[in-house]
């Protein structure tokens, strides 16, 4: 590695919060009951967990939990704890978090540092929520090229994950990065970019918080842009065969497809300058209300959600609506479930897609929640599931399971299938990859590690889910 760069002194260490610190709310390779959650009790007590994930199922009670109000506080935090975790939304499924050790929070290192109009970069602090990010670079004419369809995420966390959208010439999110800012386990701060560094910024912009801690981020934004939204309900099997031209024809495409029934609903989302549309309220609150029921009666009456999927024709209609790109790249996610998503190569990902749903449907699961299928473009990050030394894109596959309902049954059907077609797991997603399988899968995880234990060498930033996923012993 090259010689480490010395501190930046040009930029400032207080970070500006947007608003007082929000209050936010493992698997074995088949799929086995969860092992006990660390730290917990067993309920008779009244005594609850100190952390937990979106959807429940993940918590643990730290050691510690801090939350430092500037990069400073975090330094000494970091140089001084045994072990550590960040946290950021709490918005992945997969055991990143949980640890015996410290966890500690972004929250406060929140808000827009800097800007430059020529270039169309801003920095930002690593902590900032993805739906505060939006409206901060709209206030100074920015807006990120792409976002997925959940905007709860830090910023740090998205990056870390390796978060995506969809759009076939469209990277994840972290392919915005040009720069960033990591605190490593000594508590020194390194600077590192495509050009200065490269090695340390293609490692860390997508390194499950194993490398540091991310504090600042420079994205390479576009202007601010409109979207205009279409929404409509068509048979799988018409689809499939057509599926090049659609993602050719559209900025952005993506299917959720259910299953039982073999309809897709197809979204596309593409540029326009038409003025925004209003009203869009209250048709999210039917559509959440509505997928709320449906899973809540799949729940009580397993196997209705075959008949439920059938019947989805009747109160999905086309839709339509247009607004500034942060506005409409999220969809409202006041449902709860678990998840589990692979990125399988173009090539093979519309005929992985048919044999997955396939093979749910002549199973015994019940589940209600659709399939979700979409397009990123490749990168260059090492651990990165999009990474391509050739460019080729891939397809997203993810699979939901409503958080009151066993996704175990549901996951054990669809990942067999996902791995045998070349899939990566998405970081932030529930899977049963280890350190056997990652080898054969990413070709720069060596690479990776020998920087990690460089960086880290006590392993201050593993935890037990990570020591298991990169195949190492707890020295």
């Amino acid at each position: 590695m090259s010689e480490k760069p010395s501190r930046p002194v040009d930029e400032p260490m207080h970070p500006q919060p947007l608003a007082a610190p929000r209050k936010r709310g493992v698997l074995s390779r088949h799929f086995t009951p969860p092992a006990p959650r660390m730290g917990l009790d067993d309920g008779l007590h009244g005594t609850q967990p100190a952390w937990q994930n979106w959807s429940g199922e993940q918590r643990v009670q730290p050691s510690a939990k801090w939350s430092p109000q500037d990069e400073d506080e975090l330094r000494l935090r970091v140089r001084d704890a045994a072990s550590v975790r960040v946290v950021g939304a709490g918005h992945s499924f997969s055991p990143l978090v949980p640890t015996s050790g410290a966890i500690l929070s972004l929250d406060r290192l929140s808000g827009l540092i800097s800007h430059d109009v020529q270039t169309q970069q801003a920095r930002l602090w690593a902590g900032t929520r993805l739906f505060d990010a939006g409206p901060l670079l709209h206030g100074i004419g920015q807006a990120m090229p792409n976002l997925g369809d959940i905007d709860r995420q830090s910023l740090a966390g998205a990056l870390s994950t390796a978060t995506h959208g969809t759009g076939i010439t469209l990277p994840c999110i972290a392919g915005s990065a040009t720069a960033l800012r990591l605190v490593t386990a000594q508590g020194d701060v390194l600077e590192c970019s495509r050009d200065r560094d490269g090695d340390l910024f293609r490692a860390a912009a997508v390194s499950l918080g194993a490398l540091g801690v991310i504090t600042q981020v420079t994205l390479q934004n576009v202007p601010s842009f409109r979207l205009r939204e279409r929404v409509h309900l068509r048979p799988l099997d018409q689809l499939l065969p057509e599926m090049d031209e659609w993602i050719r024809q559209h900025r952005h495409f993506e299917l959720l497809v259910f299953p039982f029934s073999r309809l897709a609903l197809v979204k596309t989302l593409d540029l326009t300058e038409q003025p925004p549309t209003t009203g869009e309220a209250q048709g999210a609150d039917s559509a959440d209300a509505m997928l709320r029921l449906s899973c809540e009666l799949n729940r009580w009456l397993p196997g209705l959600g075959r008949r439920l999927q059938t019947l989805i024709g009747r109160f999905i209609h086309p839709t339509e609506r247009v607004n500034w790109s942060h506005k409409i790249f999220a969809s409202t996610r006041n449902v709860r479930f678990n998840e589990m998503e692979y990125q399988v190569p173009l090539a093979t990902g519309a005929s992985c897609l048919d044999e997955v749903c396939r093979a749910v449907s002549k199973s015994k699961v019940s589940v209600f929640f659709p399939m979700e299928f979409r397009f990123v473009a490749a990168d260059d990050y090492w651990l990165s599931p999009f990474q391509s030394a050739l460019g080729e894109a891939r397809c997203s596959i993810s699979v939901h399971q409503y958080h009151k309902q066993d996704y175990r049954a549901l996951f054990a059907v669809a990942e067999p299938i996902l791995r045998r077609h070349g899939g990566r797991p998405h970081w932030g997603k529930l899977h049963t990859v280890d350190g056997a399988d990652l080898h054969n899968l990413y070709p720069d995880l060596g690479r990776f590690l020998h920087l990690r234990s460089e960086l880290d060498p006590r392993g201050k930033f593993l935890n037990p889910h990570l020591r298991q996923l990169f195949g190492m012993a707890k020295s």
